[in-house]
C-alpha cells in the first residue's frame, strides 16, 4: 500500500442509512476532517441532520446513487439491511467497506448459519423453513426452539419461541410463512460480542469483549471488561470473529454476537456488518473508537489496536424512559441533570424528537478508575432514569 492509495481527510466519506449509527460515524468522521454524505430517504434522520450533505431519496435509487458517487471517495453502510445491490452499484466506481457480497452474507440467515459451518465456528442446531414439506420434516430435536425470519429481524423482532410443532406450524403462520429460520434453544448461561476492524490488506483488530444483557430482544446493559469471560474464553471469542472476516474477505468493522452456554462451550448468534450497539462504549471508553476504526478501515488509513482506557457500563435508552406509568401518554424530559450529576457519565442522544417505547434514543456511558465504582454509577443511574436494575 502508498500514500496514494489512502483517502486522506479533506475528502467527503457517504454512508448508505440516517440512524444513530450512521450519525455517530459522520461525527467520527467529521473530527477527523472529513466532509460526509448521507443517503437516507428520512428527511429528519439524525444522521442526515448533522451531514454536510443529505440525499433524501431511496437507497436503489439511481439518480441518488450516481450523485452520491460524485460527491464521495468512499463508502460504508450504517446497517445491515441497505441492499447490497445498492453497494454494488457504488463499488463500480469507488471504494466500498464492507463489501455487498459480505453484507449480503449477514442479511440473510440461513446464509449467516451456512457461512459459519462453512468457517468452522460452532452455531446453533438449525433448520431452513420455506415449504410446507421443510417444516413436516422438521427434526424433534430442534424443539423447543426460536422461529426467525430469514431476514429483516432485529431487536428481537421476527422470532417467536416454539415448544411444539403445533405452536412452529402457528408461529410460520403469524410471520406469514415467509422463509424462516429454526434454532435449536439451548442453555444459555450469558452473552457476549466482539468488535473487529479488518483492512483491505488482511489486517485485523480487535475491541475487547464485551458482555451483553437483553431484555424483550433488546440490549439494555453493556459491561467492558466482561464479567465471567477467562482470558481462554476471551481468546476464542476473538479468533472465530477474525475467522469469520477474514473467511468473508470483509473490510470494515464487523460485530460478532456469541452465545456462552452453561458447559461454557460457545456458539456464534449472528454479524452486523457495520459498529454495533454494544461497541457504543468505545466513544467514551476506549482511545480509537468503533466509528473512529470504520472510517480508518474504509480510507484506508493505519488499524492500531485500540485499548480499554476505563472499565464501563453502556445503558441503552429506549422511549419508554420519556413517559410516566401513571400518565402513559404523557411525554416527559428524562432527569438528565441528576445523571450528569455523577461522576463518569457520557450522555449520548440521537437526536430524535419522536419518543417510543422500544426505540432506542440514545445511551449512557458510565466509565470509572475501577469496574465496582463504574457499576455503582451505573446503578444509581439506572434508578434516576427508571431502568430496570442489573
Amino acid at each position: 500500500m502508498t500514500t496514494r492509495d489512502v483517502i486522506l481527510p479533506g475528502a467527503t466519506l457517504g454512508v448508505l442509512g440516517g440512524g444513530q449509527l450512521g450519525r455517530m460515524f459522520v461525527h467520527a468522521a467529521q473530527s477527523m476532517g472529513y466532509a460526509t454524505a448521507v443517503l437516507d430517504p428520512d428527511p429528519a434522520s439524525p444522521a442526515g441532520l448533522v451531514s454536510h450533505h443529505h440525499l433524501k431519496a431511496d437507497y436503489l435509487d439511481a439518480a441518488a446513487l450516481a450523485e452520491l458517487a460524485k460527491l464521495c471517495a468512499a463508502f460504508t453502510t450504517e446497517f445491515e439491511n441497505v441492499p447490497a445491490q445498492a453497494l454494488d452499484a457504488l463499488a463500480i466506481t469507488r471504494p466500498v467497506a464492507p463489501a455487498g457480497a459480505a453484507v449480503l452474507v449477514c442479511q440473510d440467515r440461513a446464509l449467516e448459519k451456512a457461512h459459519f459451518v462453512a468457517s468452522g465456528v460452532p452455531c446453533a442446531p438449525h433448520a431452513l423453513i420455506e415449504t410446507p414439506e421443510q417444516l413436516a420434516a422438521i427434526s424433534d430435536d430442534l424443539l423447543p426452539g426460536i422461529l426467525k425470519t430469514a431476514r429483516l429481524g432485529y431487536d428481537g423482532k421476527g422470532q417467536v419461541r416454539v415448544k411444539t410443532r403445533a405452536e412452529l406450524a402457528q408461529a410460520w403462520d403469524e410471520l406469514k410463512r415467509v422463509p424462516c429460520l429454526l434454532e435449536k434453544m439451548l442453555p444459555l448461561d450469558f452473552e457476549v460480542s466482539v468488535i473487529v476492524a479488518r483492512g483491505r490488506d488482511g489486517q485485523i483488530v480487535h475491541f475487547p469483549v464485551q458482555h451483553n444483557l437483553h431484555r424483550d430482544g433488546i440490549l439494555a446493559v453493556t459491561t467492558v471488561p466482561a464479567p465471567g469471560v477467562s482470558e481462554a474464553l476471551s481468546k476464542q471469542v476473538i479468533n472465530a470473529a477474525q475467522t469469520l472476516a477474514a473467511s468473508l474477505n470483509y473490510v470494515g468493522v464487523l460485530c460478532v454476537e456469541f452465545f456462552i452456554l452453561q458447559d461454557g462451550s460457545l456458539v456464534a448468534n449472528e454479524m452486523a456488518p457495520r459498529p454495533h450497539n454494544s461497541g457504543h462504549h468505545t466513544i467514551d471508553a476506549c482511545d480509537v473508537s468503533q466509528f473512529e476504526m470504520q472510517v480508518r478501515a474504509m480510507t484506508r488509513l493505519p488499524l492500531v489496536a485500540p485499548q480499554l482506557h476505563s472499565p464501563c457500563f453502556m445503558l441503552n435508552l429506549l422511549g419508554d424512559l420519556w413517559f410516566d406509568d401513571a400518565a402513559p401518554t404523557v411525554q416527559r424530559e428524562p432527569d438528565w441533570a441528576a445523571v450528569l450529576a455523577l461522576p463518569g457519565t457520557h450522555l449520548h442522544l440521537y437526536g430524535k424528537t419522536d419518543a417510543r417505547r422500544a426505540r432506542k434514543m440514545g445511551h449512557l456511558t458510565v466509565t470509572g478508575a475501577t469496574a465496582d465504582l463504574a457499576r455503582d454509577v451505573a446503578l444509581k443511574s439506572a434508578a434516576i432514569l427508571g431502568i430496570e436494575s442489573f
